[in-house]
């Protein structure tokens, strides 16, 4: 088994063909099972470029071509997979990023919708959480979204601002005042206690202030 993907030009231009769509939609990417054929030199950034051999990827189309047969395995791994094959890529922390949203409603009524910077329209709730994270360094949340199989879009810092904006008080089944947002009927905390579950309630109980 290689260690490296063929890095050539025209390997690349042949990983390119082999990933281009063959209909409309996704590709089903979490239902091919290849042989894995080793890492290709391509990195995805912290602010979501890019990368093949040092170099930034610039052609858009390309990047959402890549982006549709990306897919993150249970192994922690990045891959992007064709029917045939199965090429390890870095990823510095989520492979996408969230950067536009779009706020609907108000209180439990409300909805959340994000675009990513690969074209990904992603409406909240509890079939596409928002976690926040803490940043090891700072102590500072980082929020993600998920978009797909494993996949996650980080929002851009200006999108974090525009969610404190939005964010309600509501006490939890404990008692507790927690802070957060509401989308698609779920309630998601703003305090980066993971373990606390994404939506941590999809119902109306106890004192909600959410007004």
């Amino acid at each position: 088994m290689p260690d490296h993907f063929d890095v050539t030009p025209t390997g690349l231009q042949e990983l390119i063909r082999r990933a281009a769509p063959s209909g409309r939609g996704l590709p089903p990417v979490e239902n091919w099972e290849p042989d894995y054929c080793g890492a290709i030199d391509m990195r995805i950034a912290t602010d979501g470029s890019w990368h093949y051999m040092g170099t930034p990827i610039n052609r858009e189309a390309l990047v959402r071509l890549f982006s549709t047969v990306l897919r993150h395995d249970a192994d922690g791994g990045f891959y992007l997979v064709t029917p045939v094959e199965k090429i390890g890529i870095t990823v510095e922390d989520a492979p996408f990023m969230a950067v536009e949203m779009h706020a609907e409603g108000t209180g439990k009524g409300q909805t959340l919708t994000f675009r990513t910077n690969v074209g990904d329209v992603v409406v909240t709730g509890a079939e596409h959480p928002i976690r926040f994270a803490l940043e090891a360094d700072t102590g500072g949340l980082k929020p993600y979204i998920h978009v797909r199989g494993r996949l996650e879009a980080k929002l851009a810092r200006p999108l974090l601002y525009e969610l404190a904006e939005l964010a309600v008080e509501r006490e939890d089944e404990t008692g507790e005042i927690r802070f957060g947002v509401w989308s698609g009927g779920s309630f998601f905390a703003m305090d980066g206690h993971e373990t606390d579950g994404l939506a941590m309630d999809h119902g109306a109980t106890g004192d909600d202030r959410d007004q």
